[in-house]
């Protein structure tokens, strides 16, 4: 027979008890964003979705995967936790919509060395938002305490989500020709991408993230950094149902450079005018506190659009008048042309801070 202590999971770090509280204190959150489908109950071991009540009849299904990256660690240091959930969704729900998707439901998973009931709430508050703000159901999700894995106050977020298109309307990109032109959809600043860099520069420079933002002093450097993911399915959608857009990019990690030819044929080059719109102040600010080069703001940064869209000639003035409409910003940025599937930017001595004439090109 063994003798001595007798072990029980707390013992080891981890309360049962915390993650039912949890559960019960988030699931009018959840509740909050049922829609045709999906009820949005958590609590079981799956969730069923039913696409016919959401209105298809031959839906290829579309899934999509992601995580939100070192953003989480300005987060957890300016101790500002309800708009990372946001981008969470944001970053899953815009891949799905650039394929012609609409979002169905959304799960989560947080992971900590030690459940803080007042973190994880706004985390999650934040995830549910994002879901409304998309239109899809937060359906369920794993909460994770594992003590050792990660330092006292970290949390790590990844985020899953799966949307339906129907059969023959999926974008492809197959369609995209010489001379279909490129619109930009503005971001709403450094979405979830580059913040390495991002937190380097403001470490290096010594700002402090309590402290007013040089590019927009109502607001402090942390919180502005913070500002989430801009989410364009309820903007594009009408556009992509109606035909108007032959493609979509999600500007990511990569840029602009390498996400716009990731939807070209073969045969398809995009050329963007840097100067077709103006680098916001934030993104202005950065490259000048870290003298960037432009071109390496390219292929790192969305700079200001948080999508690019592919459209032909006579649909230019109806796809603006639309997203106008929808309250998103938009400008003709560039123009597809014939040679090696890739994508060149350029710019003047007027843009993006250089000295001179330049161009960054990316060939897929």
């Amino acid at each position: 027979m063994t003798t001595g202590k007798s072990y029980s999971y707390a013992d080891a770090g981890v309360s049962i008890a915390a993650g039912n509280t949890f559960v019960k204190a988030i699931s009018s959150l959840v509740k909050a964003t049922a829609r045709p489908g999906a009820d949005a109950e958590i609590g079981g071991f799956g969730a069923f979705f039913d696409p016919k009540a959401a209105g298809f009849n031959d839906p290829l299904l579309v899934a999509a995967t992601d995580g939100v990256g070192t953003k989480l660690k300005l987060a957890i240091d300016t101790g500002k936790h309800d708009t990372v959930g946001i981008d969470l969704v944001a970053m899953c729900v815009n891949d799905l919509v650039v394929q012609g998707a609409e979002p169905l439901f959304f799960l989560d998973y947080f992971a900590t060395g030690k459940l803080e009931q007042g973190v994880a709430s706004a985390v999650v508050a934040g995830i549910a938002e994002g879901c409304r703000i998309a239109g899809c159901a937060l359906v369920g999700g794993e909460t994770a305490e594992m003590p050792g894995m990660y330092g006292a106050g970290d949390y790590d977020l990844a985020g899953f989500s799966v949307g339906a298109v129907e059969r023959g309307q999926q974008l492809t990109g197959e369609h995209v020709a010489v001379g279909d032109v490129l619109i930009g959809i503005a971001s709403s600043g450094f979405h979830s991408n580059g913040y390495s860099l991002v937190r380097r520069i403001v470490a290096d420079k010594g700002h402090a993230l309590d402290g007013p933002a040089p590019f927009d002093t109502a607001r402090s450097l942390g919180e502005a950094l913070l500002t989430p993911t801009r989410i364009y399915v309820k903007a594009l959608l009408p556009e992509i149902r109606a035909g108007r857009i032959k493609a979509l990019a999600h500007i990511t990690g990569g840029g602009l450079l390498e996400n716009v030819p990731r939807v070209l044929p073969k045969g398809a080059h995009a050329r963007i005018d840097s100067g077709a719109w103006a680098l916001p102040s934030a993104f202005a600010w950065l490259q000048r506190e870290g003298n960037i080069a432009a071109g390496e703001m390219a292929r790192t940064f969305n700079c200001g659009l948080g999508m690019v869209a592919v459209v032909a000639p006579g649909d230019v003035e109806a796809t603006l008048a639309a997203l106008a409409a929808s309250g998103e910003t938009a400008h003709v940025i560039g123009a597809i042309d014939a040679g090696d599937t890739g994508c060149t930017v350029v710019g003047n001595a007027e843009t993006w801070g250089s000295r001179e004439a330049w161009e960054a090109v990316h060939v897929a």
